[in-house]
């Protein structure tokens, strides 16, 4: 689970700031914790390369006082303080699952008050006595940062640039001209896969972003984000902007949204797509938080090839469009990659970026209005006047509409093609916008290597969808595609059969 992925991580980072307190009551919703579970958890931490201290009596204020100060005085572990308590204390349900979720009756509140000795007749009460320690903390705080704002006013007379650079990460703001080293491919005759278009993406933005950070769960060299010259993330190279996360998606992709979270910081964690079912709680909180995490997922499709159905991902391009406040990017090439990096970077919220692992095309910039089509979500590739229908492609299967479009003009069937690398920035378009790049009173086809489920809110219910309906296999990447009908022969020829046979 993400705690033990977590765990394990910051044991091997020697987190030393790291506490857990840790409210050990034996008792889960089910029952007592005894009924699934019997391991040592103080081993367990141990071995991870915790420090771990037991407090046996929840109770017992200077024990955990004693033993937060233990952990704070370690600096080359991170601590677990394991406090034994009672569930429910002092309640007739004390010690008992009831009391875990479910709350307790007036009877029992009472009871409960009683016991402690506070008057059975109020609710909501605290003690002036607690209440006056507790408001302690608001002058406590005041000073706290009154001296945290003296100290950084000191150093910005002694570190001018350095506290600029801090005070602009920390608001989010983007240094000037961060844009302009920034790849463009322009030679159209090397096809190239977008995972490694957005390594060199990658290690552009690295240069020009101090605060661009980030790794991948074991497979860095694979989804081509290593960023070349800028070390590795540990204990004693804190300056390292490459972590390695190790096979730990779900954490990878909590710690992402923590940095994000904390701020100043432009995190990214990389996997495989089809390994994002591993981490997927963590990306939906990162749309419940509307945090600034990128997720990178490379493999995006059946044409992985040889590795077969238990790493072609089929079904992850839907599931995730369904997922409320995501954006999704599936650039068709090297150039749409580009494009997609910089929404990624400007976006403040959680972004998802779709990568293959085969080689494409590079559409040329000059020819395609790539840099505004992308940031619209979908935008017309190839056009001619008064089109028969329109092929709209995401990804790689963008090449085979172009291909099919070639055919179909053949055959005097005059065809616009559509690039749609996102659902979501296309949806935040005006309706005229929409209507203009996908009109409502032409055939639509839809071509896209995964479920076909959702693609007819796109090309209305006459449209035809050409996808998937199955998982994948193994054999050649290029197998694949075509026996799965991903060429331009094949959309060429269910769109003449569909609506042009006659």
């Amino acid at each position: 689970g993400i705690s033990s992925e977590a765990a394990a991580l910051a044991g091997r980072l020697k987190l030393g700031k790291l506490i857990y307190l840790y409210d050990d009551n034996h008792i889960t919703i089910d029952g007592t914790t005894d009924i699934a579970w019997n391991e040592d958890i103080e081993l367990r931490f141990k071995a991870h390369g915790w420090h771990v201290i037991t407090v046996p009596d929840g109770e017992d204020l200077e024990a955990i006082y004693g033993a937060i100060k233990a952990a704070q005085d370690e600096k080359e572990k991170p601590s677990l303080i394991r406090i034994k308590t009672h569930i429910g204390w002092h309640s007739p349900k004390q010690d008992s699952p009831k009391v875990h979720g479910a709350p307790l009756s007036d009877e029992e509140t009472k009871a409960t008050k009683k016991a402690l000795g506070f008057p059975e007749d109020k609710t909501f009460y605290i003690p002036e006595e607690a209440l006056n320690h507790c408001r302690q903390a608001v002058e406590k705080g005041k000073k706290i940062e009154e001296n945290w704002n003296k100290m950084f006013e000191e150093y910005k007379k002694e570190y001018p640039q350095l506290a600029k650079q801090f005070e602009e990460f920390v608001n989010g703001k983007l240094p000037e001209g961060w844009e302009e080293s920034l790849p463009t491919f322009k030679d159209t005759s090397k096809p190239i896969a977008t995972r490694s278009a957005s390594g060199k993406v990658i290690n552009a933005l690295a240069d020009k972003l101090p605060n661009f950070i980030g790794g991948s769960a074991d497979l860095a060299e694979s989804n081509k984000v290593v960023m070349e010259g800028k070390g590795d993330f540990y204990c004693d190279t804190p300056g390292g902007r490459n972590i390695h996360f190790g096979i730990r998606e779900h954490a990878m992709g909590a710690a992402v949204n923590g940095m994000a979270l904390h701020g100043g910081l432009i995190p990214f964690g990389a996997t495989f797509f089809v390994f994002s079912d591993y981490m997927r709680a963590s990306v939906r909180l990162a749309a419940l938080m509307k945090t600034h995490s990128i997720f990178v997922y490379t493999h995006d499709s059946i044409g992985v090839g040889e590795d077969g159905p238990t790493h072609q991902p089929v079904e992850h391009l839907m599931s995730f469009r369904a997922m409320p406040d995501i954006t999704l990017i599936r650039p068709a090439d090297a150039n749409e990659t580009v494009q997609a990096w910089k929404i990624a970077i400007k976006e403040k919220s959680p972004v998802v970026l779709v990568f293959t692992r085969q080689n494409v095309p590079v559409l040329d910039p000059e020819k395609y209005p790539i840099k505004e089509g992308v940031s619209k979500g979908a935008y017309i590739l190839e056009d001619v006047e008064n089109p028969d229908v329109v092929l709209i492609g995401t990804g790689s299967e963008v090449h085979v509409c172009l291909g099919a479009k070639k055919l179909l003009e053949e055959k005097g069937i005059k065809t616009r093609v559509v690039s749609m690398p996102s659902w979501e920035l296309f949806f935040k378009q005006s309706k005229e916008y929409q209507e203009s790049v996908i009109p409502k009173d032409i055939p639509k086809v839809a071509v896209e290597a995964g479920i076909k489920l959702g693609w007819k809110e796109i090309v209305g219910e006459n449209g035809l969808v050409i996808g998937l309906e199955s998982f994948g296999t193994s054999a050649p990447g290029n197998v694949l595609m075509e026996k799965f009908g991903f060429t331009p022969e094949n959309v060429a020829n269910q769109v003449i059969e569909k609506y042009f046979k006659n």
